[in-house]
């Protein structure tokens, strides 16, 4: 991605000031929730160290629990397929749908499936895939990436929505009343529910010892695309596997506490293989797709590494004064904000997206209020010494940020300051010729001054007034 791309989309965005002005709304409002959803400081904290333990256990132990969870999956009937990349679990996806003769995919929220462009992939294999939470349809129906990892449709209001729904559904009325609109996408979705050949979902968390899917959701969606078509795929990184099934409710609790301001979202599935002999209802096969598509060698670096604590809650965003200002759809990947700058450059490489790490102001909110204590901003400033650093480093693309001219100055600089009869001749010649210095040095004078040197240096001042330098 160019630097030119990105300036222009972040331009476009902040010129956006009707979804600016949504955006800003919605993140004050999820704050304010998170705030009184945990009051209790104490509380919080320890709640906080509580998960952090629990991900960090399982990303010590990441390996064998993936294992662990494949044998359980096996034994409760859920097929398990392991994909390298998102080629792989595409065609993996795809070939299930073609095994069955499945025409019609129904799509709960998730945002692997978005990691894989899942949607455009088949499609152009004549299946068609339609996103039945309502935030991912009505980005479908617009032909947009979402700008949210849990509202997705964050930066339109009911009119957006409504004249979408004019343009696209002429025959239904036009309202816009924000229950008529969602009873009007119920109704739309319903008969794609019946007629689906297949579902797919996400995974929250995904329990090793007991080889279960868990499943957060509050539209009721995401259980009909788990268990009315014939067919269930669950798609997931790597990441999501905890340890114990016990260690679900505090997760589970400081997830919805920290995304929305829930005690507890409106649907929690867990799902733990096909359809029984007695049962009426859920899909006759169940097929689990484990991605790694990076995060392995995220894993090998023990400081990166916590990145993949990540829960998927959002909070980092909605607490960004950058995200609120610029939208998810100002940085160009699947994942925005804080946990995408971290994210994003480690998954594709610092030489694609290593730009992203300079966004933010390091303020520190989002590692402030991060559920599972992912020290975000230490982290991007890591990704960004990776970015000019020569040396061997883990991170893909290391060093590719580095100009020979930024490389020549600093060798420049040492030299100066290594040698104090050469430290104090330049001292003396930028005193002089200061009023020489340019207006206009790159971006940085962009929104600062041009750095004016004083007619006399301090050790100039000092030896006037006969202080002994020595």
């Amino acid at each position: 991605m160019s630097g030119t791309e990105s300036d222009l989309r972040i331009r476009r965005a902040l010129a956006d000031t009707k979804a600016g002005a949504n955006i800003r709304r919605a993140m004050d409002g999820l704050m304010v929730k998170r705030l009184e959803a945990l009051p209790d400081a104490a509380a919080r904290e320890g709640l906080r160290r509580t998960c952090a333990a629990i991900k960090g256990r399982a990303l010590a132990r990441l390996p064998d629990l993936l294992e662990e969870l494949e044998r359980n999956c096996r034994a409760n009937g859920i097929q398990v397929h392991w994909a390298e990349g998102t080629e792989d679990a595409n065609h993996i996806v795809h070939s299930l749908l073609e095994a069955r003769g499945a025409r019609l995919l129904v799509k709960g929220k998730s945002m692997v499936s978005e990691e894989m462009g899942l949607n455009g992939y088949l499609e152009q294999r004549g299946i068609e895939v339609v996103e039945s939470d309502l935030g991912e349809f009505i980005l479908q129906l617009a032909g947009e990436p979402p700008s949210h990892i849990i509202a997705p449709a964050i930066h339109k209001n009911r009119y957006d929505v409504a004249e979408l729904f004019r343009t696209r559904f002429p025959d239904i009325p036009y309202t816009e009343n924000i229950d008529e609109l969602c009873a009007n996408a119920r109704v739309l979705l319903r008969d794609k529910f019946r007629a689906a050949d297949a579902g797919l979902s996400g995974v929250n968390f995904a329990v090793a010892e007991t080889g279960t899917l868990c499943l957060v959701e509050n539209e009721g969606n995401g259980r009909m695309s788990t268990t009315v078509p014939p067919l269930h795929i669950a798609v997931m990184g790597i990441e999501k596997v905890v340890e114990r099934l016990a260690q679900i409710p505090p997760l589970l609790g400081l997830l919805t506490r920290s995304a929305t301001g829930q005690p507890i979202t409106t649907y929690f599935n867990m799902i733990k293989g096909p359809r029984g002999p007695d049962e009426k209802d859920g899909p006759e096969e169940v097929h689990l797709v484990l991605l790694d598509n990076g995060r392995s060698r995220m894993y090998q670096d023990p400081q990166l590494a916590e990145t993949l604590r990540c829960i998927r809650c959002g909070a980092c965003m909605n607490h960004c004064p950058i995200y609120a200002r610029i939208g998810g759809h100002g940085y160009g990947t699947v994942y925005p904000g804080p946990i995408g700058i971290l994210f994003e450059p480690q998954k594709e490489g610092l030489d694609h997206l290593g730009g992203l790490t300079r966004l933010p102001t390091l303020c520190g909110a989002c590692g402030e209020v991060c559920p599972v204590r992912i020290p975000i901003p230490a982290l991007i400033n890591r990704l960004r010494h990776d970015g000019v650093r020569r040396d061997p480093v883990s991170t893909r693309g290391a060093g590719t940020g580095r100009k020979a001219s930024e490389t020549l100055v600093w060798k420049l600089w040492a030299t100066i300051y290594s040698q104090p009869r050469l430290h104090r001749l330049f001292l003396r010649a930028a005193t002089r010729l200061g009023p020489l210095i340019p207006k206009h040095i790159g971006n940085w004078t962009r929104a600062r001054s041009a750095p004016r040197p004083a007619r006399r240096s301090l050790h100039e001042i000092a030896t006037r007034k006969g202080f002994d330098h020595e």
